[in-house]
């Protein structure tokens, strides 16, 4: 399988979807990420980043139901497909043998 490289915040969506337990919107996605990470986000790169992971293969969607608080518009809901989760246990196996690599001293001198 080609491994795809993704970028902090590909990694923190695909994330965020999971923890949601897959059909996540946007919106959800956005507020999510900036309560764990204290930043904020623009929606519209939330969206920048759901396409484009979707034409990786990362992520997969459809439409949700229409809602009256939508004024009748449906949601896109967004999946991690199984590639998605391939690449985030890759990404977790690369860091946790780089932090565990990481000389007892290195890591005493971060936590003082």
């Amino acid at each position: 399988m080609k491994r795809t490289g993704i970028g902090e915040l590909e990694e923190l969506v695909l994330l965020t979807i999971c923890v949601l337990e897959n059909e996540a919107y946007a919106l959800d996605i956005k507020e999510q990420v900036e309560e764990r990470t204290g930043r904020r986000i623009n929606v519209s790169a939330i969206h920048t980043t759901l396409y484009r992971m979707e034409d990786k293969a990362l992520l997969s969607s459809k439409l949700g139901e229409a809602s009256e608080i939508r004024g009748g518009k449906r949601k896109r809901l967004f999946s991690v497909t199984s590639y998605g989760l391939k690449s985030l246990q890759e990404i977790q196996e690369t860091r946790n043998g780089l932090w565990n690599d990481i000389p007892a001293m290195v890591l005493k001198t971060l936590n003082s």
